[in-house]
């Protein structure tokens, strides 16, 4: 399967964060509302399949299938350019800085929002046929949904808050690691087979993730969910995204940049005289 080590992998994250900052407005958009649609429809997909099935694991092994699309095509999700886009400026590329960064991240922000909500009105339009009559199993389902994440959190205050914040931080500890692990192979199928084991352990797990949210939650207001746009904002896809930022950049992109790309000078051995014995000098 062509295996890439690390090292050189590590190499590759940040080329492709330098390379996502100076992208044109134009295709950083069209991208980033490819990512976010695709995504979407994944979401749906998965949820379709759980509710059909009544076996939310399967529905989970299956969407893997949607962020392996938007990776093989060169798509860009927000979470994605969370991880890659800092390592850029940590390394002092050359014409990298924050205003750059922030200037992706917005793009990419808008780019994933406009794809997911497009899918949210088309998925609508489908599980009422057209907003004529009541939302069907998938649909009351997505309702659902929405509202154990946004009023369930709300409900338990300051404690419902860090747990929507951890679940987001791990949530991109996960996504990331795929993002990452399309970089581990040269081929297609080492590229999906890398990336789908993480991504099917975050939407199993049920971790935050703000650009899925970006579809489900939307959605979920427009099939009725007891839930607002306020409560979706302030007690989900604001802390997700925050989230989302801090497991990517914190547990993945610096963690193999210190280890594999800025790697430390190995240790010293060092053979005793009197026994023979090799130690270890730092």
């Amino acid at each position: 399967m062509s295996y890439v080590t690390p090292k050189d992998f590590a190499t590759q994250m940040i080329d492709a964060g330098e390379s996502k900052i100076f992208m044109s407005t134009k295709d950083t958009l069209i991208r980033a509302y490819m990512a976010g649609a695709i995504l979407a429809l994944a979401a749906a997909f998965a949820v379709t399949i759980a509710v059909q099935t009544g076996e939310f694991l399967i529905g989970a092994i299956l969407f893997p299938v949607g962020f392996c699309m938007i990776y093989l095509m060169g798509f860009d999700l927000l979470t994605g350019v969370f991880t890659l886009c800092p390592l850029a400026l940590i390394d002092r590329r050359p014409g990298v800085t924050v205003g750059g960064i922030l200037r992706n991240w917005g793009l990419v922000f808008v780019g994933n929002f406009a794809g997911a909500m497009t899918v949210a009105v088309f998925m609508a339009i489908i599980f009422t046929f057209g907003f004529s009559e009541a939302p069907n199993a998938v649909g009351q389902k997505i309702g659902h949904i929405g509202e154990g994440r946004t009023i369930g959190y709300a409900a338990h205050g300051l404690p419902g808050m860090l747990t929507l914040f951890i679940r987001a931080v791990m949530c991109n500890w996960m996504v990331s690691t795929g993002v990452v692990s399309a970089m581990m192979s040269n081929s297609v199928s080492g590229k999906v087979i890398a990336m789908w084991m993480p991504i099917l352990v975050f939407f199993y797990m049920g971790f935050e993730h703000s650009v899925v949210n970006m579809f489900l939650f939307p959605s979920g207001i427009m099939l009725g969910g007891q839930f607002t746009w306020l409560d979706y904002l302030l007690w989900n896809e604001i802390p997700t995204v925050l989230g989302n930022l801090v497991g990517g950049l914190t547990f993945v992109g610096a963690m193999i940049y210190a280890t594999h790309y800025k790697t430390s000078p190995k240790r010293t051995p060092i053979v005793s005289e009197k026994s023979g014995v090799m130690a270890a000098a730092e």
